[in-house]
């Protein structure tokens, strides 16, 4: 009796393609649960765990009532942050600071002078500094909120009634 025969079975039974996919789907199935790798994030190993303050800045919000929602944010003693697309957690809000919004103004002299900008849309925008404080660990790199934090790391805040967009602009490791 030949190995294999005409039709590419083994000793006339059992077909290669069949064994070949049998086997295939073996090792994966092996590779799910039987070898699961390594657990844990590379940036946890040796991390000391510290307070940080990140200032991230939301510029151009559209808010009804831009005065209220910062008074409201400001008294908000933490917010749910996404860093990334990757969820964080909590983390507290220490300081919500409105930021003025001015437009150049060339003079007749050659000089340029700051105004208030005058258009009416903006009574509905609001620009804020927001200063966000919690515990970190803290590697080679930096610190690590889940994600490492640096300046320009684009954060999702969100809260209750509010889920938007911020920078950052500057992270601050207290001792």
């Amino acid at each position: 009796m030949a190995i294999l025969d005409s039709k590419g079975r083994l000793f006339g039974k059992l077909s290669l393609l069949d064994l070949g996919a049998a086997l295939a789907i073996l090792m994966v199935v092996f590779g799910i649960f039987f070898y699961p790798g390594a657990t844990g994030s590379v940036a946890q190993v040796n991390a000391k765990t510290q307070e940080i303050e990140v200032d991230v800045i939301a510029r151009g919000l559209t808010v009804l009532n831009p005065e209220t929602f910062l008074s409201d944010l400001a008294k908000t003693k933490s917010t749910k942050i996404i860093v990334r697309n990757q969820p964080y957690g909590q983390i507290g809000v220490k300081k919500v600071q409105a930021l003025p919004r001015s437009v150049a103004v060339p003079q007749p002299d050659g000089t340029v002078k700051s105004y208030p900008d005058p258009r009416p849309e903006l009574s509905y925008t609001a620009d804020m500094l927001i200063t966000l404080g919690g515990k970190a660990q803290i590697t080679d790199d930096g610190p690590v909120l889940g994600v490492p934090i640096k300046i320009g790391t684009p954060i999702e805040i969100e809260g209750q009634s509010y889920h938007f967009n911020v920078s950052t602009v500057a992270v601050r490791v207290l001792n």
